[in-house]
């Protein structure tokens, strides 16, 4: 059986659960496949970094001389808004020896400054995906998804996104029933697909300044299955619709309908993991109309139909 060997670089302010997340899981594997990952932790100079948590990490060995791994893990923190050149220049000269290159949270600016992104298909944390795209026109940014695929480079979101990345690059190394062990023993999900959104459409977009605005937000979150068309929503905010689409847009950060679109998507995930409501219910309390309608939705943002979604995502109920 091949060893795959992962690096993990080490920088000071970096974010510990993106070191240590993906650390447990690929040290998970070895407790079913002993010897299936040499995980090792690598600094500048070999010598200790501080977290951005205050933790301290004291990596194996020093990134000069450090053979090529198989898997290059970069992680995010508040150390990747000014990075230390030199770990830059490494990244560039070093990184594509990897066979495969992975990166967590903001460690996707590093990887994007040593040039190792462009051209390519990338995310990060939601938060910091418009500074990646405007810092770093040549990248292909895809701001929802937890994680993104691009050949031998991975990119994923904020930090628990990088647990769900190590369990798939488990899972498509030594079998799902491996990573299903992992998962279970962290008590985390096998597996959020990796174009599942990161965030919840309220987190996603701003907060309306103007009341009447903040308002129709709070009724659209409330009445899902509402007339939430433009002229509806604008008549609630006593604006003409031109005028509310306009500042809808300039306030929220997207068009009334996306955010709608949004709020229902949410609205039928959180129905299917919390109750029994079959998908015909589901479709219509959540403003779908038709179970066809919720499908085509859920299979465009998700990739899963949403009996799929009920499938992995809604939690086992004890036996009575």
């Amino acid at each position: 059986m091949e060893q795959r060997d992962v690096l993990v670089v080490l920088f000071d302010g970096l974010q510990s659960l993106d070191v240590t997340g993906p650390v447990e899981v690929f040290a998970g594997a070895n407790q079913g496949v002993p010897g299936a990952y040499r995980i090792r932790t690598a600094s500048l100079d070999g010598g200790p970094v501080r977290t951005s948590s205050g933790l301290t990490l004291t990596p194996d060995r020093a990134l000069a001389g450090t053979e090529p791994p198989h898997t290059l893990l970069v992680p995010g923190g508040d150390g990747t808004r000014h990075p230390d050149p030199r770990l830059i220049d490494w990244l560039r000269t070093h990184a594509p020896r990897a066979r495969r290159k992975v990166s967590v949270c903001s460690g996707a600016l590093l990887l994007a400054e040593a040039g190792l992104l462009d051209g390519r298909r990338a995310t990060t944390h939601w938060a910091l995906c418009d500074e990646l795209a405007e810092r770093y026109p040549a990248v292909r940014v895809v701001p929802e998804p937890i994680y993104v695929r691009d050949g031998d480079l991975t990119t994923s979101a904020g930090v628990t996104a990088g647990i769900d990345l190590a369990l798939a690059l488990v899972e498509e190394d030594l079998g799902r029933s491996l990573a299903l062990t992992i998962a279970r023993h962290l008590v985390v999900f096998l597996r959020r697909p990796g174009n599942q959104t990161q965030f919840s459409a309220q987190l996603s977009a701003q907060t309306a300044e103007r009341r009447p605005l903040r308002d129709v937000q709070q009724w659209i979150t409330e009445n899902p299955a509402a007339d939430l068309s433009v002229d509806a929503l604008a008549a609630r905010a006593g604006l003409s619709p031109r005028h509310f689409a306009r500042a809808f847009r300039d306030e929220v950060g997207m068009t009334p309908g996306r955010y709608v679109d949004r709020v229902r998507l949410e609205a039928a995930r959180r129905r299917l993991e919390d109750t029994v409501d079959g998908i015909e219910q589901v479709s219509r309390h959540c403003g779908y109309g038709t179970p066809e309608a919720m499908r085509r939705a859920f299979i465009k943002a998700l990739g899963a139909a949403p009996a799929e979604y009920r499938r992995r995502f809604q939690p086992a109920r004890p036996a009575l």
